[in-house]
């Protein structure tokens, strides 16, 4: 198998793990739609998302790099997916906090045709070229990063690995590890030093949920306990009230 042959093998796996992470907020949105209202859900992180993956299309475009059609595809997909998301928020919100979302979503479009127009017309080499836009995608894919500390900030506060799914974290490494080889056999910088972050806050991630998994399970359990005595206290109040009502009716009888 030639070099080539390799980094798209691989390339179809980085897809593959993407589109995964990418489809990972569908019960959100489920009970979004199916409850008609975004309730305290943010529309950031999909924003966010969203303007990464216009600016990895546009780093991807042959005018830009040549030969990196698979960055084209999965931030097509990606695109197409945070749009669908971004549309139930704009339908689903209302006022200040939809005007917001439809605002950002502009700002992005357009900064997005500006840096493209302006690399276009300003830098007339690949390397120039790739170079702008490439420092671009690193610092907004590293910007994204922010979500993964805070959630690996809260399980250490709270012991509690239950908001950090290993499904997810296991994804990521898949996909960082795959997007850090296919950046690798070609070698590309600014593919590179995302996904390596991605790999670190990602094998960060298995090994807090190695460590906190038992304080878990303990603290799950114990929480279902004291769920269990509130019920039984319920049921022994509602019984006392019951034959209390009971004995009331009757003297009223005698």
């Amino acid at each position: 198998m030639t070099p080539d042959t390799i980094r798209t093998a691989i390339g179809v796996i980085g897809n593959i793990t993407a589109v995964v992470l990418f489809l990972s907020p569908v019960p959100t949105f489920y009970g979004i739609w199916k409850n008609k209202t975004v309730e305290q859900y943010s529309a950031v992180p999909y924003l966010a998302t969203l303007l990464n993956c216009m600016m990895w299309l546009l780093y991807g475009l042959p005018a830009m790099t040549p030969h990196n059609m698979l960055i084209i595809t999965i931030n097509v997909i990606g695109i197409t997916i945070e749009l669908h998301f971004i549309a139930l928020f704009l339908a689903y919100s209302v006022g200040a906090a939809r005007r917001r979302v439809l605002l950002i979503l502009v700002a992005e479009v357009a900064f997005v045709a500006a840096v493209a127009a302006l690399v276009l017309n300003l830098a007339h080499t690949h390397t120039h070229r790739s170079m702008v836009v490439g420092i671009l995608c690193v610092f907004f894919e590293a910007g994204m990063y922010a979500a993964p500390l805070s959630v690996m900030k809260m399980v250490i506060q709270t012991k509690s690995v239950e908001y950090m799914p290993l499904f997810m974290s296991l994804a990521s490494l898949a996909c960082g590890i795959s997007w850090t080889a296919y950046a690798l056999i070609k070698f590309d910088i600014y593919i590179t030093i995302p996904n390596v972050l991605g790999v670190l806050f990602a094998v960060g991630q298995v090994i807090m949920y190695a460590i906190y998994y038992k304080s878990t399970q303990k603290i799950l359990e114990a929480r279902k306990g004291k769920a269990d005595q509130i019920s039984m206290a319920e049921v022994v109040i509602d019984g006392k009230n019951g034959n209390a009502t009971c004995s009331g009716a009757g003297n009223g009888h005698y």
